[in-house]
């Protein structure tokens, strides 16, 4: 439960941030009169619960057992890419506007926020047991 906690925090305060300053103004240059005027918090809510407990069950315990954060950070990049890319590429076969900026941006930093939330969540917990 502490591994999914710090994890959970880590990765929903780094992304607030992102989706704030790049993501949120780069959708709304592309497909603005497609998107809500505000957040549904359920939904978003699902999303981040669940994914951060299939982050942690896949990645991040296996890589804490074996005392492995540099797996959890390479481990962590591939599910985020897998998982962001899926987002991504399936909007931009199916919806008009979708633009190769978003699809690259969003699958980048799906990558880079797992494999680093992975990686900074197992470093902490080995750091807090010595």
């Amino acid at each position: 439960m502490i591994l999914y906690a710090v994890t959970a925090i880590l990765f929903l305060l780094i992304d607030a941030v992102m989706l704030t300053l790049v993501m949120e103004p780069l959708f709304t240059r592309h497909i603005g009169t497609a998107m809500r005027d505000g957040l549904m918090i359920a939904p978003a809510s699902l999303f981040y619960l669940a994914y951060v407990a299939g982050l942690v069950f896949l990645v991040s315990a296996p890589a804490l057992r074996d005392r492995a954060p540099e797996r959890a950070a390479l481990h962590g990049a591939v599910l985020g890419a897998m998982a962001y890319g899926t987002y991504e590429f399936t909007s931009m076969s199916i919806m008009k506007n979708w633009s190769w900026t978003m699809v690259a941006t969003d699958t980048i930093w799906g990558a880079v926020l797992t494999g680093f939330s992975a990686w900074a969540g197992v470093m902490i917990l080995l750091r807090l047991r010595g």
